[in-house]
């Protein structure tokens, strides 16, 4: 017969052994749960205007889900934005209506510190999800073009990558451009200044 230290633990181990079953189970219950939810189909489109700071369409943002974020395309009118570098951030908040006012209704960034993100493509401790890279606008009075890339967002519930911010979630979306550029660096908007022009995607 076993002696009283040697049951004690074996008790123990096989009560270990359970725990760590369990756990393994719910793992795996999660994991099923996450592969089971809806996610969007890559190459999945939604469509805004741009506007500016007096509500004039000023023009035109396509989102189009990739396997590792949003391509955001981006066209404009003639003179739609001043010369040089323009930072641009998705926003929290699919709301774009309070323009004179500067875009506040749009929120902060997605992924801001309030979410537990720290901004800047640079930063060692970013990027927020809704951190992008600068737009450069040329001294033309044609019209002009910017491609960029939402690598921490997505259309839909889930993302095919590491993030999943959804620009269709509740809320909705937009895509802020401001006067000056980001410096990937500063907090807390790289010392983009003011919202110039907003794109809302409404949920």
């Amino acid at each position: 017969m076993p002696s009283l230290p040697l049951r004690v633990s074996a008790i123990a181990l096989l009560s270990a052994l359970a725990a760590c079953a369990g756990h393994m189970e719910a793992h795996h219950g999660q994991h099923d749960m996450a592969a089971m939810a809806p996610s969007p189909t890559i190459g999945a489109q939604a469509q805004a205007d741009v506007i500016n700071a007096q509500g004039a369409k000023i023009g035109h943002a396509l989102f189009r889900e990739g396997p590792r974020g949003v391509v955001v395309m981006l066209e404009f009118n003639p003179r739609a934005l001043t010369p040089g570098w323009h930072g641009a951030h998705i926003h929290q908040n699919g709301d774009c209506s309070d323009f004179a006012a500067g875009f506040q209704a749009a929120g902060a960034h997605m992924g801001h510190p309030e979410a537990g993100g720290t901004h800047g493509l640079l930063n060692p401790k970013g990027p927020e999800d809704g951190d992008m890279t600068n737009i450069f606008v040329a001294d033309t009075d044609g019209p002009f073009a910017a491609e960029l890339l939402a690598h921490g967002a997505t259309l839909g519930a889930m993302g095919h990558g590491h993030h999943n911010a959804p620009l269709l979630g509740p809320k909705g979306a937009a895509l802020v451009i401001h006067a000056n550029a980001d410096d990937h660096l500063s907090q807390p908007i790289g010392g983009a200044g003011a919202r110039i022009a907003c794109a809302a995607l409404k949920p």
